[in-house]
């Protein structure tokens, strides 16, 4: 009999591997996990940040996860109009016993029809697009909604895996973990979110993307009308 805890999660090209790495980190360390990095390939996938990740099984070969995450982005448009993608995760969400996702790899989710009538985390910038696709955006920096749980930007990921953690194996494993993993924030600066920033540090972030936003815009509408959203 299977004792492990199936963990998987989505690589894809230009993802922000924080997304991915930081959890991992965390959820490998739960009792009997074993975490898979699930791909079309078995080639390296490169990440936003110019290195690659090595997938460890296939679409065709992954068991059912008992965890599916989907991390976010700059490649996220892409799969939310991959058919193989979407198919992919709407097969696997069935049998899993928990849905996740962090920063706006919720969005993925979302084309795929999973989140529809949901509450889900999402990075700020992105999150206002979650409702094209039936899905309540909830700032927060870990959302719990039933069997789905979302972290927000980036390193909330993090916050996420202990959020989940303690979910798969209790309480007392998670602080275990925390610990020996020494996870004891203290940011230098006071401006992680939009509201401790405030609108002239938050305009000058969106203005940065301004380009990336327009090319994204496009696609989503393409992924809510391909869903029929």
């Amino acid at each position: 009999m299977n004792t492990n805890i199936e963990v998987g999660f989505l690589l894809f090209p230009n993802l922000t591997q924080l997304d991915l790495t930081g959890p991992a980190q965390v959820l490998s360390r739960v009792p009997n996990a074993k975490v898979h990095l699930v791909w079309k390939g078995l080639t390296p996938v490169m990440t936003d940040v110019g290195f690659s990740i090595n997938p460890t099984t296939t679409f065709e070969t992954c068991p059912q996860l008992d965890v599916l995450c989907v991390p976010g982005g700059f490649g996220i448009g892409e799969q939310m109009i991959d058919e193989i993608t979407l198919s992919f995760l709407r097969k696997q969400s069935i049998g899993a016993k928990y849905i996740t996702s962090v920063c706006n790899g919720s969005l993925i989710l979302a084309a795929a029809g999973i989140l529809k009538g949901h509450k889900s985390a999402c990075h700020w910038i992105w999150s206002k697009y979650l409702p094209l696709f039936g899905v309540e955006p909830i700032n927060q920096r870990v959302v719990k909604d039933g069997k789905f749980i979302s972290g927000g930007g980036v390193t909330a990921g993090i916050d996420f895996a202990y959020e989940l953690a303690a979910e798969l194996a209790g309480e007392d494993i998670a602080k275990r973990l925390q610990l020996a993993l020494e996870y004891d924030p203290v940011p230098p600066f006071n401006c992680g979110s939009p509201k401790k920033a405030g609108p002239a540090l938050v305009n000058e972030v969106l203005a940065l993307q301004k380009d990336r936003i327009v090319v994204m815009e496009t696609v989503i509408q393409k992924a809510a009308l391909n869903l029929g959203a």
